[in-house]
């Protein structure tokens, strides 16, 4: 499977700068969380969202045996290693030690990522050493397909 056009991705994601930052919002312009963010992109350059989400904890030192995100995302997304990242690519951050991967932005450059944080909102910024280092999985999304809405 070819993963989607890496600058349809990115230009998705640029499109959401500036949303307000909202909890478990996914509304460009309105409001949005990091998953949220995702899942807009998702709509933007695949179709219509394969399942809903239901509620989640903005805990990020939340632990537990199941990588909740990283599962979901197995199952609509192409995994690739987080060595093999690139523009366009969804990453996971796991930002506590021995926590579960719980943020999530989308690389548009090697060394810049957009993502939704707390009193920011969405944002562009540099992917620097401390956030590169916190990347636990990496997904590229898939093609679009006649019976994803898109095409």
């Amino acid at each position: 499977m070819n993963p989607t056009d890496p600058d349809a991705v990115i230009a998705a994601a640029r499109a959401w700068l500036g949303t307000p930052y909202h909890d478990q919002a996914s509304l460009r312009g309105v409001g949005c969380d990091c998953l949220g963010l995702a899942r807009g992109v998702w709509r933007d350059v695949v179709g219509t969202e394969p399942q809903a989400i239901p509620p989640y904890s903005r805990d990020w030192g939340e632990t537990g045996l199941r990588e909740v995100l990283a599962d979901g995302a197995r199952g609509m997304m192409i995994e690739i290693p987080v060595a093999q990242i690139g523009p366009g690519t969804l990453v996971l951050f796991r930002m506590a030690p021995r926590a579960i991967a719980k943020h999530v932005g989308i690389l548009t450059a090697p060394d810049r990522f957009i993502h939704a944080y707390d009193r920011l909102g969405v944002i562009e910024e540099a992917l620097t050493t401390t956030w590169a280092r916190k990347i636990a999985f990496a997904f590229r999304f898939p093609p679009t397909t006649p019976f994803s809405g898109k095409t």
